[in-house]
């Protein structure tokens, strides 16, 4: 599986990215988590609101910081 959090690396992009390891290292998975913060890329996933969270080619969320348990169900 592999998650991308995408954006500038504002605080915002840190704690989703912090919370997406936690989720993972709850469900016990193997998953590589990769940082984006170049805006052509973000763009090209189709997101317009940071922080966003693609798994696995598929964005599935935008804007919001999710906290682990809600990063769980999506995974």
């Amino acid at each position: 599986m592999l998650i991308k959090v995408l954006g500038p690396g504002c605080k915002n992009c840190k704690t989703l990215e912090e919370n997406t390891r936690e989720a993972i290292k709850e469900l016990n998975i193997q998953a590589e988590v990769e940082k984006v913060t170049d805006f052509k890329a973000i763009v090209e996933h189709g997101v317009l609101k940071t922080p966003a969270l693609v798994v696995d080619g598929k964005v599935v969320s935008s804007g919001k910081v999710l906290k682990p348990s809600e990063i769980k169900e999506l995974l």
